[in-house]
């Protein structure tokens, strides 16, 4: 759904929902919530720059024991990672941290694109300004089915009612964009003038030139990333919570959080042993791991830099996200 049908529905399905109807706020709601975030002004980019030169992309392991079936995956372990090589890449820009709600928002509106459907549960594109032409009766109604307020919303004022609304809101900004396709994800990158990172550059950005097992070295450690444990039981974390999770280029959340779509089609690596390949050009590749695992599992394997993952292009989930890069010639990226 585009954000202008979106608005054109959103008191009638967000406010019916809550019992309550809001009349004659259809046009005005887009011209306010453009206005607010057309104000919020340019952003940092906060890109990292990934050196050229070598490093160790793939691996020669094999599932001696099984584990694969044991765990039920859909695919061998560690096959399409073969074989381990040296790979040379030329200098890029990715993006220090995923893509944020916040950062997406603008996208939305300025280009008026498709509306995540997370978005469309949880009250995220309404506005205090929008909100504040709801009766108290509604914005009593909304708090606890729309945002999860916990606190009895009878004995808040209207002024309490959307001040707690705008503080839930303002909660989902940092979060990491998700329920995304591949095109969306591309064409976000393209309307900031970045693109998606190749696999190659994903796996340098996450391994370093030494080829680490996982961002932050060759142990696993699950206090280093988010797996889903969200203190409000979301799943997922505000990006950069984990800093000691970080690749040795300072690039965050290379690991857990929300897996990552990549620009590459899934296939085989050349010179690979793969018993069996998927179809040309059905699945792309994704990367990272989610706080959600793999199927009920969430174990170390799924989270090696050298793993990947594979989903069909129109795939949306509540653990996929995306980050961009771009070519180190196209301009500098603005650090943190």
């Amino acid at each position: 759904m585009r954000l202008l049908d979106y608005q054109r529905n959103v008191f009638r399905n967000t406010f019916d929902g809550a019992r309550r109807c809001v009349q004659g706020l259809v046009f005005s709601t887009v011209a306010i919530v453009s206005s607010v975030s057309l104000a919020a002004g340019q952003e940092d980019d906060g890109m990292v720059l990934i050196p050229a030169g070598e490093f160790t992309m793939g691996s020669n392991k094999r599932d001696e024991a099984g584990r694969a079936r044991e765990f039920g995956s859909r695919k061998p372990w560690f096959e399409d990672e073969h074989p381990q090589r040296r790979v040379y890449v030329d200098a890029f820009w990715i993006d220090r941290y995923e893509v944020t709600n916040r950062r997406y928002r603008r996208f939305v509106i300025e280009a008026n694109y498709w509306v995540p459907a997370p978005w469309r549960e949880n009250g995220y594109l309404l506005d205090r300004r929008v909100l504040a032409m709801a009766d108290t009766d509604t914005l009593r109604s909304m708090a606890g089915t729309v945002f999860g307020i916990d606190k009895n919303p009878d004995k808040l004022s209207r002024d309490q009612l959307l001040d707690e609304i705008s503080q839930a809101r303002q909660r989902l900004d940092n979060l990491p964009v998700s329920g995304v396709t591949w095109q969306n994800a591309y064409d976000y990158c393209a309307w900031a003038g970045k693109r998606l990172p190749t696999e190659v550059e994903w796996e340098k950005a996450a391994r370093g030139k030494q080829g680490r097992e996982f961002p932050w070295g060759d142990d696993w450690d699950p206090t280093r990333l988010n797996i889903g444990r969200s203190e409000r039981g979301e799943g997922v974390v505000p990006v950069g919570s984990y800093r000691n999770g970080r690749s040795v280029y300072g690039v965050y959340d290379l690991a857990g959080n929300v897996m990552e779509w990549v620009d590459d089609w899934y296939g085989p690596y050349p010179g690979s042993d793969m018993s069996a390949t998927v179809a040309a050009k059905r699945y792309k590749v994704v990367r990272g791991g989610g706080w959600g695992g793999v199927g009920h599992y969430a174990i170390s394997h799924f989270y090696r830099s050298a793993y990947r993952f594979y989903l069909k292009p129109d795939s949306a989930f509540v653990d996929l996200g995306f980050r961009c890069a771009k070519d180190a010639s196209s301009g500098s990226g603005t650090s943190d």
